[in-house]
């Protein structure tokens, strides 16, 4: 299967974020790819997570939700981004990753699980935890998709559990915070997850300067098959259950582990 990663350099501005997640599908659906994955805060974005992302939260049915499903179907693809859905708390709204389907159906919705209060930035102010930290795994066109969002990447028990739950990809949509270390982080932890776990990781990040972009998609040895830059872009990579299959026989981790 082709999929492809959208960088954006989403901002404030609902429409234009909208209409650039319009414009880089309908590139990836020209490149051959079958799913895009947009970042965290696709919808909606600022440097720091404020009172402003409840106010502007709706639910999944409401005008952005129906905006994404409507890409997803004019361009033929799954598309997974990242919104502000109301939580029905006036104060707190929940930082969500949609899953659409090519006819515009919801394929699945994760809410964000370990928010992230580090570097000086206390997204719980703003943001409430998914009420559960079950896993969330999707099937399209024979993979299984994993979704996770940005900090969620600094926990591996996370990354386990969609692997146990059947994931063959992990669809690390984030915003990741700039700061001394953090590209290097970024890529590592992807890398990281990818090898312990025998899949791929797909990490779409915003770009720069809210974020570090970077995005890219990671096989199951580690190695980085496509890395986009600092500018919004987008470029579709293929991904191969054979391959996943090949490096688990090579390394039967999961037979092998032994826990408890």
């Amino acid at each position: 299967m082709r999929i492809a990663l959208g960088q954006l350099e989403s901002g404030t501005d609902i429409q234009a974020n909208l209409a650039a997640i319009e414009r880089f599908s309908a590139q990836a659906a020209r490149d051959g790819a079958q799913l895009v994955a947009f970042p965290e805060y696709a919808s909606y974005e600022k440097k720091v997570v404020d009172a402003s992302f409840p106010a502007v939260a709706e639910p999944l049915d409401g005008p952005v939700g129906t905006a994404l499903a409507g890409i997803a179907r004019r361009h033929g693809v799954a598309l997974v981004a990242g919104v502000v859905e109301a939580s029905g708390d006036p104060e707190r709204a929940y930082n969500t990753l949609a899953a659409f389907g090519p006819d515009g159906a919801l394929l699945a919705r994760y809410r964000k699980i370990h928010l992230f209060d580090a570097q000086g930035i206390g997204e719980s102010r703003f943001i409430k935890p998914a009420p559960s930290a079950e896993p969330v795994v999707f099937g399209f066109g024979g993979v299984n998709f994993g979704l996770m969002t940005c900090y969620d990447l600094r926990f591996p028990e996370l990354a386990r559990a969609l692997s146990d739950a059947g994931a063959d990809v992990l669809l690390a949509c984030s915003s990741w915070v700039p700061g001394e270390h953090k590209t290097r982080q970024w890529i590592a932890l992807a890398q990281a997850r990818a090898i312990e776990n025998g899949l791929y990781v797909a990490g779409a990040c915003q770009a720069p300067p809210v974020s570090v972009g970077h995005s890219l998609l990671v096989d199951p040895m580690g190695a980085v098959l496509t890395e986009l830059g600092l500018e919004p872009s987008v470029a579709a990579a293929d991904v191969s259950l054979e391959r996943i299959a090949e490096v688990r026989r090579q390394f039967p981790m999961f037979r092998q582990r032994r826990l408890g």
